[in-house]
This record gives C-alpha cells, structure tokens and sequence, in this order.
C-alpha cells in the first residue's frame, strides 16, 4: 500500500461522506489528478473542470427538500479539499444541507 493506512481510511470516508460511489474508482480518480497536477499535466482550469464536472454530476440527485445549486456549492467546495489531499472533510452530517435550519 503505497498510502499510509490512517490516510488511506480517511479519504474512503470523507468519499463517503461527499456521496462518491465506487470509493476505488473515485480514489484513483483523485491520485491520478494529483498526480498529473504535480507533473504539471493538469492546469488549475483543468482541475476546476474535474471538480465541476463531478458537483454536477452529485447535484442531480440532490434531494429535492434542498436547493440543488446550495447542494452542488457544498459538494464542490468538499472536493476542492479531497483534491488538496491535505485537509480533513469531515463527516457529511456537518453540512448545511444534512441538517434542518432552526
């Protein structure tokens, strides 16, 4: 295992917990965008192209009690942190959307 097993662990969850299914596919999605931004393949265009096309893609099933565009603002603003690689997410009940306003 090429990724400590602790970080490893975390970034399954915090895929989790942004909704992404088929966690392998989504982790090798996410390596491989590092990966090609670090050689200086992917521009910061190209990754914000990634990261939209996947918030769009989440934002259609939206539950239809939320805002769909609010929906797809929190999920992206998640994946700009999975992307980094760096900063916890943190479980999705934390959202705004997870939780009913008082």
């Amino acid at each position: 295992m090429t990724m400590a097993y602790d970080k490893q662990k975390r970034l399954h969850f915090d895929l989790t917990n942004v909704g992404l299914r088929a966690q392998a596919t989504a982790v090798g999605l996410v390596q491989l965008c590092q990966e090609l931004r670090r050689a200086n393949v992917l521009d910061d265009p190209a990754m914000a192209r990634i990261k939209d096309a996947i918030a769009d893609e989440l934002s259609v099933t939206a539950p239809r009690s939320l805002s769909a565009k609010g929906y797809r603002g929190e999920v992206r603003a998640r994946l700009d942190r999975i992307f980094e690689g760096e900063q916890q997410v943190g479980p999705a009940e934390a959202l705004s959307f997870g939780a009913e306003p008082e």
